[in-house]
């Protein structure tokens, strides 16, 4: 008789741990992290009599949770790579709006300011024609402080964020090491408890989110994470400090490291492989760092030619006297790593700024060569061999005292250009419009030749007088200086005459014996020559010239396409940033729908299985009612 009690009791003992394990299923079906959990239940094995074995009912194994280490570990890996894009597409959304279109930008104010020279170049002495020069150049200026302050303050931004971002890593892997000692502490009991995994599991999901972790289970339960190619994390109830620290060159910028035995591991955002953390790195280390060298460039570029070209001309002041600046920009900047060792002292100096190109460069010493130094551009990773007073790239290299092996120098031509834009000119009659020479036709001239442009390229001897006689039909001609110089050459129709500094156009065709005099401008407020010069800088491929391996130089572009290329390249980033970011939150989405349809809760399932076990429960009851009624059979029988 009580074996068939017992009978009845297991079984309404299981059926009961069923329905409780379903019914907190269903209970926790919205729950994030949540894993679905089933009693795994086996026979309580036979007992031996003479006539063979009768069952013993049924008896509880574990309750055991739904799990697929695979799919965990694809849809943290794909968590993190999609956390990467849509940072990294975040903060470029905002750069982009650092290179606006239309009138807004750049490239229109560098146009509105070489434009307003027409009128300048139509009247001279007219100041308020110089006035609107003036009111144009400073309106650039403004734009390139504005452009560099957006871009500082994206720089904070990222800062800010790399750091709270650090702390919340830090805080879930403490959690982690906590949840590793509570799981260790009754991983020996035989039985797993399902909760504290799923919570586990949930807070290395996060973690990916924010830095791409790799789990390895070791016996007792816990689990270690690492990141950035092996460097752990957390080693079962111990986790490492990630810290975001000062750069070790421009302390504006944050680099990331992880804390081991004593000192700081930096990580790179490559070796990171994903999650917030790595698109913030990239973000600041990659696009921000080359949108700052894009400005700067443009800055660097207009400002040079606008400056060089004003000098060669003559103002409207009495006496007349070489044009000073327009703009000023802040100096190229040299920032040494502070684990350098040495007093070595390095400087940089712009030499020509058609050739500045949009990127940073790291000097370092060569450890195979004596007093040379390898440099590497940043933007491509080109490097080359340089010694102290070498010019590249249109800036020129010096060290004043040699640094110790290993020292390292970033070099930062144009990044920090942009942020000292000013008007450096406050009067307007210091706008050099005349130019220091004048060119008259002779009188007796029998050809059509006539003047069509007279520009200075160069500060030509002052004082000198030149004289150009033609001495055939062809086109050869001699001239003679009044300081006794003299030469010859043959014009070209469409190609300019180059003597003393100033290149001379005609329009027409001179003929044996014309004769052409330039001589010093003798009243600048009548001679429009230098205004001309500036005004076609509109036209002049002044940004982004380089001198290639055989020493030809490649064409730079314009002020106002060098602009177009700028939006041109961020734009091309927001795209494929955001294609990016589509593609892998897409396959984020498809791994954690699939880990769900194997780990979650169905709740139709789990309501046919309410059901399922209800009736088990039902039946298991009646198995004990039938044996109280055997039991009270068989008391009648005795008569008890």
């Amino acid at each position: 008789m009580s074996g068939l009690m017992t009978l009845g009791a297991r079984a309404m003992f299981a059926n009961y741990a069923a329905l409780q394990t379903t019914s907190a299923n269903i209970a926790n079906a919205n729950t994030a992290g949540y894993s679905r959990q089933q009693v795994e239940l086996a026979t309580a094995g036979g007992q031996y009599t003479g006539a063979g074995f009768f069952g013993r009912g049924v008896s509880v194994e574990t309750v055991a949770r739904a799990t697929d280490a695979f799919l965990t570990r694809e849809a943290a890996v794909s968590r993190a790579s999609a956390a990467e894009d849509a940072t990294r597409l975040e903060q470029l959304s905002r750069l982009e709006q650092v290179f606006p279109p239309g009138e807004q930008g750049l490239g229109h104010a560098a146009g509105s300011l070489l434009n307003a020279f027409v009128d300048v170049a139509n009247r001279p002495q007219d100041i308020s024609a110089r006035q609107v020069v003036l009111a144009r150049a400073d309106e650039l200026a403004t734009r390139f402080r504005d452009a560099s302050a957006q871009i500082d303050a994206l720089q904070a931004g990222v800062s800010a964020d790399l750091a709270g971002t650090v702390a919340t890593v830090n805080t879930l892997a403490q959690r982690v090491t906590e949840l590793n000692r509570q799981i260790a502490a009754v991983q020996s009991s035989g039985h797993t408890p399902n909760d504290l995994m799923d919570q586990r599991d949930l807070m290395i999901s996060e973690i990916s989110e924010h830095i791409q972790v790799t789990s390895i289970r070791a016996n007792d339960g816990t689990l270690g994470l690492f990141i950035g190619g092996g460097q752990p994390l957390v080693m079962g109830t111990s986790a490492q400090q990630l810290k975001a620290l000062p750069d070790l060159y421009d302390p504006s910028r944050t680099r990331l490291t992880l804390s081991q035995a004593g000192s700081d591991l930096r990580l790179s955002a490559e070796g990171l492989g994903g999650g917030s953390l790595a698109g913030l790195l990239k973000f600041q280390n990659e696009d921000l760092s080359d949108a700052r060298a894009l400005v700067g460039q443009l800055a660097s570029a207009i400002t040079s030619q606008l400056n060089d070209q004003q000098a060669l001309g003559l103002d409207l002041r009495q006496p007349a006297a070489s044009g000073s600046p327009l703009l000023e920009l802040a100096a190229p900047r040299v920032l040494p790593s502070t684990l350098n060792t040495g007093a070595g002292s390095v400087t940089i100096s712009v030499t020509d700024a058609r050739q500045l190109q949009a990127s940073e460069y790291m000097l370092r010493t060569d450890p195979n060569n004596a007093g040379q130094y390898l440099l590497q551009r940043l933007s491509d990773g080109l490097e080359r061999s340089v010694t102290s007073g070498d010019t590249i790239d249109g800036f020129q290299i010096d060290v004043a005292s040699a640094p110790n092996d290993g020292d390292r120098f970033l070099l930062q031509p144009v990044s920090n250009a942009a942020s000292g834009a000013a008007l450096a000119l406050a009067d307007p009659r210091g706008i050099a419009a005349a130019s220091p020479v004048s060119a008259t036709i002779g009188a007796d001239n029998t050809g059509t030749a006539s003047i069509d442009s007279l520009r200075t390229v160069s500060a030509p001897t002052a004082g000198v007088t030149v004289d150009i006689s033609f001495t055939d039909d062809s086109g050869g001609y001699s001239w003679s200086g009044s300081d006794g110089s003299a030469g010859g050459g043959t014009w070209t129709a469409g190609e300019p005459i180059s003597i003393n500094g100033f290149e001379l156009r005609l329009r027409g065709v001179p003929r044996s014996g014309d004769q052409l005099q330039v001589a010093p401008t003798v009243y600048s407020g009548a001679n429009n020559g230098n205004a001309l010069a500036l005004l076609s800088l509109r036209d002049e491929r002044m940004v982004g010239e380089e001198l290639l391996p055989g020493g030809s130089l490649s064409p730079g572009e314009t002020i106002t396409d060098a602009y177009a290329r700028a939006m041109a390249d961020i734009g091309l980033k927001v795209q494929g940033t955001r294609s990016s970011s589509a593609i892998t939150s897409a396959v984020a989405k498809a791994t954690r729908d699939t880990l769900s349809s194997r780990t979650g809760v169905n709740l139709d399932e789990e309501a046919a299985r309410m059901i399922q076990f209800q009736q088990s429960y039902q039946a298991a009851a009646k198995m004990l009612q039938v044996a109280q009624g055997v039991f009270d059979t068989l008391l009648q029988m005795t008569g008890r």
